[in-house]
């Protein structure tokens, strides 16, 4: 396992993982912390023997939101840039290669955004998702109201934005914020098996699929379909399609 200032990585055959490591701040995210997420999840991007990636926190805690030390430092500075923020989360979410969100404890704020950031997410029972940052006087930033509302409408996305109210996880799966709950004792080892299905399958496929949903969430349900056929027909002109194909002959 390699360890950098905020996180820890590893490779388990095809799989990455990124393990936050903020314990005595409760994971919080900084800048820090953005920076190398995004970095290793870029760097894996590129490697071809790395075919899915699974972020996650300890049992107690996922990330407790935004680093408010860090964050009130730059705002009193004057060198916030949110736009600088925005890019590093744009980095994991443009990832060609599927992410699997192992969640246990809080995902709150900043925490939540990078949930949302991912592909598939499983959470234990004890998990929270939610948006405090009203309390502090600001917005949600990175995803909180854009990237919510598209995954479960307006009316759960403002109940729970504007009372800041955290979801269970329960709650959370019943809404579609969550993939699905998963046991705590078992939701690291189900996240590498779903990393595993998803390496298992053919390469091209699943980085055309995940591209497709990527961009279909933000179309009509019209030009969806349209790409969605271009994409297939595209699929069909690997090596893997037309190697399956010939197995059947």
């Amino acid at each position: 396992m390699n360890e950098n200032n905020t996180i820890l990585t590893e490779i388990r055959d095809t799989i990455g993982v990124i393990t936050l490591n903020r314990l005595s701040e409760m994971n919080a995210v900084n800048l820090e912390m953005l920076n190398e997420i995004a970095y290793q999840v870029q760097e894996w991007d590129y490697d071809d023997t790395i075919r899915c990636i699974v972020i996650k926190g300890t049992d107690d805690v996922f990330a407790a939101g935004i680093d408010i030390k860090d964050f009130s430092a730059e705002v009193a500075q004057q060198s916030l840039a949110l736009k600088a923020w925005q890019d590093e989360f744009n980095k994991i979410i443009t990832c060609s290669k599927p992410i699997v969100m192992a969640i246990s404890g809080y995902a709150l704020g900043l925490g939540c955004d990078l949930a949302l950031a991912g592909d598939i997410i499983l959470a234990a029972e004890s998990s929270q998702f939610g948006y405090p940052e009203l309390s502090i006087g600001t917005i949600p930033s990175f995803g909180g109201c854009s990237r919510l509302i598209h995954r479960i409408g307006k009316a759960k996305t403002s109940e729970i934005i504007l009372t800041g109210k955290a979801l269970s996880a329960e709650e959370a799966s019943a809404c579609g914020l969550i993939s699905r709950v998963v046991p705590l004792k078992d939701l690291f080892a189900e996240s590498l098996r779903v990393a595993n299905r998803i390496a298992s399958l053919p390469y091209q496929a699943v980085i055309q699929a995940k591209e497709t949903l990527r961009q279909v969430e933000n179309m009509n349900l019209q030009n969806g379909l349209e790409l969605e056929l271009k994409s297939c027909r595209l699929s069909m002109n690997t090596p893997d399609f037309a190697n399956i194909l010939n197995n059947f002959k």
